[in-house]
Order: structure tokens, then sequence, then C-alpha cells
């Protein structure tokens, strides 16, 4: 309420030209608030890859301000700027390579990015730069000063109602120890109507004016049955925002862990072209402007401008600076089995069962909070499971694995060590008054762990250890759930902003940051548990920018209905666009039964997302996949299977995710930038660069209505290879057996020639390549193969990265990365080349000894498709296939 009584106009604020400093690093200046004469310090960065960031603090604070430590995984590498232009009220500042120039007004003060000549995005251009400076509590000021407030009781109570030194919401009182420190700025994009990013919000892909209505919100909370389409943050934050036109991408990180709002308005504006006559400005075209308004509770601005100029450039620049997916360990690209939940030992064990006995694939079984002793995390509840070393031995000769569940509220009990041993280590968070925080969470009574400290996340992770954290074994992994944090009977369910962290800073300035931590210390537990040996799996409930670094994420506690599954999509697409490729939905939805037509198009779904899980509520009903009848269970068991034959596929996915901050789940307009009509497709999706996958989400469907992209792109049925004929929007015909997924021609995709019972025991099991063909008869695509669950791939260079190209009839397998070498007697047993139009003579294959042999061969009039089998060519090897 208080920067929405800035309204858009002249800004206050003035640049003092004789302020401005040039060093290798940075450009600083100050800059002087008109009315109040407070000065701020800002600093002008460019750094390596086409980034520029904007540093505003004040220039002498009464204290430090909170600046966001842990999320940018260093201190980016700077570029000179040079000044190239100063006079009276401008200064110019220009890149090295003079791409990109700075133009700084001085009054009042903006800053426009200009990219050779094109102004892309200009700061501060509608004065909602706003800054509340530091001042000493009321009590202690002035007394002429106290007077003059006091003067006005009007004001008075205005003020109060500002909740400038406490607000009241609800029963709640946030006493605010440091009075008013909010900030905010205004950026325009340019020539931009489509915005993209800032998760999470159960909202559609494309962002929505909010100028009648409520802003974005980035505060992470936990949501029971989120509402769809609402603005109101939910469990993670990233204050990522994209946007794009045809010819360019651009992107705004704010770096800023406190309540944030984003306030978005597009118009069209009168192209500006100096020196026209009246009737050439009656003819001008309308250009599109998009103003984003950014507003936190606190800390000091601290803003990255990606000028990309392509969506995977910005995905680079935004790595760069916060680090990029980590590669996950292979068995947790299966399936998992989760519900609130499994019973005992033998619950667990007739569930494992179930999978074999339906001949399902699955990786991973988890328990929930009901496993541990009353929610002491850490521990096991010794009636239910007595034996839990004896059950995970089980499961590890199924080659399965096992999740447990771990929250960052500890029961206040002092006969449980962990909480013991945090008490007595001032370990948690504390109060306004400097007792320990309690809230209500699952356990009852409940402390927080305050993760913002390197000393707690360290103590965290050595909990994790084989012989601290009794009966777990190599084969347990884990689940950081509640950690906005969630507090019962709190203020919107989470901690109050005046609880105290570590280094005396207020929750309020670091509440986005609670599950990142938290994320952080597990994953780092896990990998010093093995010594260092063994990649993590750490899912989080709670994330911000930088979380994809330590695992995957969810979108929380959805519900068993249509419009949850359909919502779920444009919730991932924006979630891997911010960086974290590793997301997924619960399948079936958390609360409540969904009927089986909905379960079996949520599997299908699933299959073809990058984290799969099935997970449900404790008061629905048993739902594994087998329970819904024998046609059911056989379409969900065709889901399933097809993702375990895909994940060669999924897995090279992950390492482009890894290694060059691809998403693994692209919008349309990502691969397609320059088609209008792919803007805000949000019911289709690409997985990679080669498959179109079109899940099915309405009830009963016959029909579903694809968008094909790019007239002059081929599109093949992933299953039946045949080529499609019309491309633009197509009715395509569905039945319930399965959902539309198209691969696009040009590219080779790795599978396995059958599933597994789980993907340990599909390691040998040998290769086949559906090469789809373009119009120039040409194809290309990758395979990347490592041994699935440890570090040798980075410290080694134990990994083989393989590269599949067809062109002139010839297909060959040549190596990507020669840094890297890998031991398997793995081979690629079968070819399929989609849109293959004539019947070949003769097919051989030669290895790089020279060695040709002939090649059986079928081809498929109606599909096109050539069959190639028998082949048994290393996988590992150079080699090619001639089709004459």
């Amino acid at each position: 309420r208080r920067q929405k009584l800035l309204c858009p106009g002249k800004s206050l604020y003035r640049v003092l030209l004789d302020s401005v400093t040039l060093s290798d690093e940075n450009v600083k200046f100050q800059i002087i608030h008109e009315e109040n004469k407070v000065l701020l310090q800002v600093e002008i960065y460019e750094i390596e890859g086409n980034i520029f960031r904007l540093k505003i603090d004040e220039a002498s604070p009464l204290r430090a301000r909170y600046k966001v430590p842990d999320v940018l995984i260093k201190e980016p590498t700077t570029q000179r700027l040079v000044i190239s232009h100063k006079e009276a009220g401008n200064l110019v500042l220009s890149s090295l390579n003079e791409d990109y120039k700075l133009r700084v007004t001085a009054n009042p003060f903006q800053v426009e990015l200009q990219s050779k000549g094109e102004t892309v995005m200009s700061v501060n251009s509608n004065g909602l730069l706003y800054f509340e400076h530091l001042q000493p509590p009321p009590s202690d000021r002035k007394s002429t000063a106290q007077n003059e407030e006091a003067a006005s009781d009007s004001s008075k109570e205005k003020q109060e109602d500002l909740g400038l030194w406490q607000e009241k919401f609800g029963s709640f009182l946030d006493i605010k120890a440091h009075g008013p420190t909010s900030v905010g700025m205004d950026f325009s994009l340019h020539g931009y109507d489509h915005v993209y990013g800032i998760p999470q919000h159960t909202e559609t892909l494309l962002l929505k004016n909010t100028s009648d209505g409520d802003a974005y919100r980035l505060y992470n909370l936990d949501i029971f049955g989120h509402k769809i389409h609402d603005k109101i943050g939910i469990y993670g934050s990233v204050p990522l925002l994209l946007a794009h036109k045809p010819n360019r991408t651009s992107g705004i990180f704010w770096l800023n862990s406190s309540e944030t709002l984003v306030d978005i308005s597009t118009k069209a504006v009168a192209e500006h072209t100096p020196s026209r006559s009246a009737a050439e400005t009656a003819k001008q075209r309308a250009v599109p402007l998009t103003d984003v308004r950014w507003m936190s509770e606190s800390g000091i601005i601290d803003v990255f401008l990606l000028m990309g100029p392509t969506a995977f450039d910005i995905f680079k620049q935004f790595a760069q600076l916060t680090g990029t997916q980590a590669l996950p360990p292979l068995f947790s690209l299966g399936y998992h089995q989760c519900r609130w939940n499994y019973e005992d030992e033998q619950d667990v064990k007739a569930v494992d069962a179930g999978f074999d006995a339906h001949d399902i694939p699955y990786d991973v079984i988890w328990l929930d909070i009901e496993h541990t002793d009353g929610k002491r995390y850490f521990t096991w509840d010794k009636k239910k499971f007595q034996n839990p070393r004896k059950m995970q031995e089980h499961l590890r000769k199924k080659k399965r694995k096992l999740v447990v569940i771990i929250d960052p509220h500890i029961k206040v009990d002092p006969s449980y060590s962990l909480y013991a041993q945090a008490k007595e280590k001032g370990y948690f968070v504390k109060d306004r008054n400097g007792q320990d925080f309690e809230g209500i969470c699952w356990p009852g009574s409940s402390c927080y762990l305050d993760f913002t400290n390197p000393e707690v996340r360290k103590w965290y992770a050595d909990q994790f250890a084989f012989k601290t954290y009794k009966a777990s074994t190599n084969i347990l992994f884990v689940w950081n759930d509640m950690n906005e944090p969630s507090v019962f009977k709190g203020a919107e369910l989470t901690m109050q902003k005046d609880a105290v962290h570590y280094n005396n800073w207020e929750h309020r300035e670091v509440h986005n940051l609670y599950g990142f931590y938290q994320q952080m210390a597990t994953a780092e537990g896990l990998i010093r548990r093995s010594s260092g040996k063994e990649r993590p799996f750490v899912l989080t409930r709670s994330f911000f920018a930088g979380s994809q670094k330590y695992g995957a994420v969810w979108t929380g506690d959805n519900t068993a209905e249509w419009s949850y599954l359909k919502i779920s999509i444009p919730m991932l697409l924006t979630i891997n666009m911010a960086g974290i490729s590793f997301c997924g939905a619960d399948v079936g939805g958390f609360i409540g039964d969904p009927e089986p037509e909905l379960l079996v198009r949520w599997y299908q779904a699933g299959a073809y997302q990058p984290f799969f899980r099935g997970h449900s509520n404790m008061e629905s009903k048993r739902r594994e996949p087998w329970l819904f009848g024998e046609k059911n269970t056989q379409i969900i068991r065709r889901a399933i299977r097809e993702r375990y034959v895909l994940l060669p596929y999924l897995y090279t996915l992950f390492y482009r995710a890894h290694t060059a901050a691809e998403p693994v789940m692209r919008s349309l307009w990502i691969e397609f930038p320059g088609k209008m009509e792919t803007f805000d497709v949000e019911n289709e999706y690409m997985l990679g660069n080669a498959l179109l996958v079109h899940p099915v989400t309405e009830k009963e469907a016959k029909t579903v209505t694809v968008l094909f992209p790019g007239s002059e792109e081929i599109w093949y049925d992933f299953r039946k290879f045949k080529r499609m004929e019309d491309t633009g929007t197509v009715k395509i015909p569905v039945t319930l057996e399965n959902i539309p997924v198209f691969q696009r021609g040009g590219t080779v995709i790795p599978l396995k020639t059958s599933a597994g019972k789980s993907t340990e025991w599909m390691i040998d099991i040998s290769y086949e390549l559906h090469v789809a063909l373009d119009a120039e008869a040409c194809a290309i695509g990758e395979l990347y193969v490592d041994d699935g669950h440890s570090f040798q791939y980075l410290h080694k260079k134990q990994f083989l990265y393989r590269k599949f190209t067809f062109c002139k009839n010839i297909l060959s397998s040549s190596c990507v990365d020669g840094s890297g070498q890998y031991h398997t007697t793995c081979v690629v047993e079968r070819v399929i080349i989609l849109g293959f139009g004539k019947q070949p003579n003769l097919v051989t294959a030669s290895a790089k000894d020279g060695k040709k042999k002939e090649v059986v061969f079928t081809h498929d009039t109606k599909t096109s498709a050539l069959t190639l089998e028998n082949l048994a060519l290393s996988v590992a090897a150079d080699w090619e296939i001639c089709v004459s």
C-alpha cells in the first residue's frame, strides 16, 4: 500500500553527476531524493555474457541492509564499462564490444539499455524507484520531529494504517524493529507483450496484466489445495521474469528473498521516431510495451538484466549466476510410488510385490511422516517399522530405493536427542524476545532449525551419517516437506516476520530462502555420508532461485480434478524456465479420489514430465496402479513402460540441463521463437527438442487439437512412425489407450529396446534409435551414458557422450566429448528410420575396423519406416550404417 501511493510520473531521484567513479569492476554514482534528501549509492556492472547488474543501496545506512548470500554460485566476473559520453544531464556507458549502451539520465534518474541502437529495456522510466531508508525508531527521534508528527491526528492514523513500525494481521502483531525498509523499481520492456516466469503460481503460462487486480506475489506459503488462477504465492519463489518477442528474449532477475510483489501492465505505444510530420505520426504503428514493477518488503535493490538475445542464452545467463540443474541419479528419473502413508513394513513389502505381480516398473517407494517415532525426524516407529534395515535390504535386492520425509520443524521434547542438541547449541530460530521460536506443526509444539546459519547446516548434514541416522542405508534418500516454513496457527500458516535468524536478521529478510537452505544442507548430508562419491536425491516443496543445484521440486498439494491436471502443464513449464528442470506434479492429485479415467490421463502425462511420482493424501482411497480394473492397469502399465524405455533420451536431456542449462521440458515458443502462434500455448510442450507432447486433460475426450509449429517442420507419430500429413492446428482423434506424442523431423531419439523392473535392471538392455528425417532427409541426436549414480563422470571423466547423424543415407555414430570414457557392453540393436521413402537395395554396417556386414531390414511402405535389426553395434564405438 505504501509503494502504491507512488504513482507513475517523474521520479524524485536525481543523479549527482559529479559523484561518478569508474573502476575495472563497475560504475558508481549517487542519486538523491529531492524531498527527503537521502543519498542512495548506485552501482552498475557489466557481467560476462550479456548480463548487466544494477545495485542500489543507501549511501550510509544506519545499519547494513540484507543482501542475499549463497544464491549466486560465485561473485560474477565483470567486464569494464567505458564512459563514452558525459554531458550536463546524461551519462552514456558502453560495453567494450560496443554492442550495448546504457544511457543514464540525471534528472529524473533513469537508465535505458540499448542493443545496437535499439532500446530493449528502461529502468525507472515510470519513476517508481522506491527506497525506504532506515530510520531511528520514533522514540529515539528529536522531540521537535515528534511534535511535528503528532501535530495532525489524521496523518498519524494514516501512518499507523501504513504499518510502518508495527502491523496487525488478524490476531498477529508484527513488530518492525527497524521500521519500514521496503524497496521497489519499475522496468519497461520495449516491443514486448509476452512475459513469463516468476513461479510458483497456479496460473497460466503467459503472465497476465495485473492493472485491475492482484499483483503476482512471491512469498513461500503452505497452501493446501491451492486455488486455480490465483496470483498468491505458493510453496516456491524464483524472482526471474522472461520477456519474449519474435527476434529477442530478455530477462529480469530480482535478487531479493523478502516478500515480493510483481505488477505487470502491457499496452501499445506509438513507435518513437523523431522528425516525423503530423501525417506520418498519424500513420505510425503501435508497438507493445510491458511495464513490470517489482516491490519487496526489505533488502536492497540488486537486479540482473539478462540480455539474451535468445531464450537459450537467458537460461545460460541465469545458470551462470545461480548454477545449473544437478545431474539426478538415474533411479530418480524412474517412477516413484508415494502415499501419506504406507502403514508399516508389511505394507511396503506388499506394495513392492504388487508392482512385480502386475509387471509394472518402479524405482522408489516413499514413506511420509507416519514412519517416524511420533513425528521425530531421523527416527522410526518402533511398532510399525521394527526392522527398517531389513526392509531396505529387501528393497535393495529388488534394485529399488526408499525415500523418507524429513521436515524442518523439530518436536519440542528434551528426551529427543536432535531437539536437545539443537537447543543446547542455540540452533533454533528465535522469536523477537530472544527465546526459541515455537510453533505448532505435525508433532505438536515445534522449534525450527535456523538453516540460514552455516554451522547449523553443517551439523544438520552430519545427521545423515549412517552411524548417526540409525537404520538408514545408502538406498535411503530424502524428501524435505513443510519447509516454507509451515507453522500451523501462524500468520498465513508460516513463521512470524519478526522472528530472528543468524546474525540478527529478521525472518522477513530471509523468508523465501528457508526451504532453499534446508535442501542445500540435506543434499550436502547425503553427499557427505558417501564420502563425496554418490549423487544425492532430495525433493523439496519450498524453493528459490538456485534450488536446481540441490535436487527436485514438485507443485505441492494439488487436487484430484481435471482442472489441476490441466494447470500442472503451465506450472511445470514455468518452473523449467526458471532453471529448475527436475520438477513434477503429484500424479492423480494429492487431495481427493480421482476417477479412473483422470488417473490414467495423469499417468500418461506424468510419464512425459521430468519428475514422475504418484502421491495421495491420508483421506484418499488407496490407488496403487493395479486397483482400477484390468483395462486401466494395462494402460497405466503401458504409460510407465513408455517412460522407462525413453530414459536414455530423458537422461541425456538432464545431462544437457546440467552442462548447458537447457530446460528438459520446454514451452513451444522456446523451440520456435519466431512463431507467434506458439507464444501462449500451454496445453502441449516439447520434451527436449525432439518430442512434442500433448496430454489429454479433458474428460471423455474423443479428439484433441494439436498445434504442429513451423510450416517447414515434419512431424511423425512417435508410436506408429507415420508422418503427419498436416501442419498448423490439427484435430487428432484420441482413445484412452495413450496421449498424442510426436517426434520432430531432424532428430534422433535413443531408447531402450524394452523396460525392466526398475532402472537398475535395465543397465545391460540394448538400445534402439528412432531417426526421424527432416525435409533434407537428415537427422541428428545425442546419447549420454554414465554409471547413473556416482560423481565419477565429474571427477574421473567416466562417461560416454555420443552423437548420431543421418545424412546422405549414412547413419554415423561419433564421439561428442573425447575427454570421457566409460566401459559398457551395451549395443545398439535396432534402428528405425522414419520418413524413408523408398525400399533400399542394400544396408551395410561397418565399425571403426572397417569390416562391413549386411544388415537385415524391413521397409513399411504404408508408414515409410525402415527398420534395421540385429545390429549389435557397440554404443561406445564409432560406426557407420549405409543405406543404398
